[in-house]
């Protein structure tokens, strides 16, 4: 299958069992039940990799995100394989939230950034502020910045200070939360700026706390709705919470490695004792 033809021949391909009864999805390009998952970072992901991975799941698949600047240890040469690799299977690229360390060495570091973000090849420019102070006239003007270079600007906004490393419950309990209230007055000045997507950050809300914050989830959801935001949930427990309770089309961040998990629960062909059989979709 060639790279340039593989999406389009993926779709046409014969599914076994294609009889059994399955929640009906939005097809790509999607504007609902997105899936963005983790590329190279827990594991190494070359071009060989990824293509096994899309050959076999790239229709479920909406946006593939590197972690860290993880990119940036990448050869150039490999890196423009795997974006290259990426939108042969409609799938869209995005830099992850490196741009806040950027951002500790100065504007004219930001915007080379920017610029290079764009010459490389990626679609999606995440813009988030978890380990550092940034005054949100700044963050506004980043992503007006960003959809002006013609990229897709995902700020990515959350409750916990210090959110988006290998921190301890203990010292993120100590370093303590911010007003739900906050992000979500922020998110909607990005999204009035003109943001693709607000992304949620998981640590204070699911993620190395001692009990779930669904009452942010729920703030969050009941102010911004759901096809404006997505929820970082890398964890099945956690993405599996997403889908039971606000249903098959939640955009979901995921690793890479459940992929098919989560388009498992999606579809309601299986899950776990709580929600087995129940998800369900109504498309008329």
């Amino acid at each position: 299958m060639s790279p340039k033809t593989s999406s389009k021949a993926w779709r046409e391909q014969e599914r076994a069992f294609s009889w059994v009864k399955r929640n009906d999805r939005q097809g790509k390009p999607r504007t609902k039940g997105l899936t963005e998952i983790r590329g190279p970072y827990y594991s190494v992901m070359g071009p060989r990799y990824l293509e096994d991975v899309l050959e076999t799941a790239g229709d479920y698949v909406d946006s593939l995100k590197f972690a860290a600047g993880s990119f940036s240890l990448i050869p150039k040469k490999s890196l423009t394989r795997l974006l290259d690799l990426a939108h042969s299977y409609d799938v869209q690229v995005s830099t992850g939230g490196w741009v806040e360390y950027v951002l500790t060495q100065g504007k004219q570091a930001v915007d080379r950034y920017i610029e290079e973000v764009k010459s490389v090849g990626f679609d999606i420019l995440e813009l988030s502020a978890g380990f550092i102070s940034l005054p949100i006239d700044d963050w506004v003007a980043l992503v007006e910045r960003t959809k002006d270079e013609g990229l897709k600007p995902k700020p990515e906004v959350g409750i916990q200070w210090g959110a988006g490393g290998e921190t301890s419950v203990e010292e993120l309990e100590e370093a303590g939360v911010r007003d739900p209230g906050r992000a979500i007055h922020a998110a909607k000045r990005f999204l009035e700026a003109g943001a693709y997507l607000i992304m949620i950050e998981s640590e204070g809300i699911t993620e190395n706390v001692k009990a779930w914050r669904t009452d942010v989830v729920s703030q969050i959801t009941d102010a911004l709705g759901t096809e404006k935001v997505m929820f970082e949930a890398a964890d099945p427990q956690v993405f599996t919470w997403y889908v039971q309770n606000y249903g098959a089309d939640v955009n979901l961040f995921v690793d890479h490695s459940q992929i098919i998990q989560l388009e498992i629960v999606r579809r309601g062909i299986w899950g776990m004792a709580a929600n087995w059989g129940r998800i369900v979709t109504y498309k008329p």
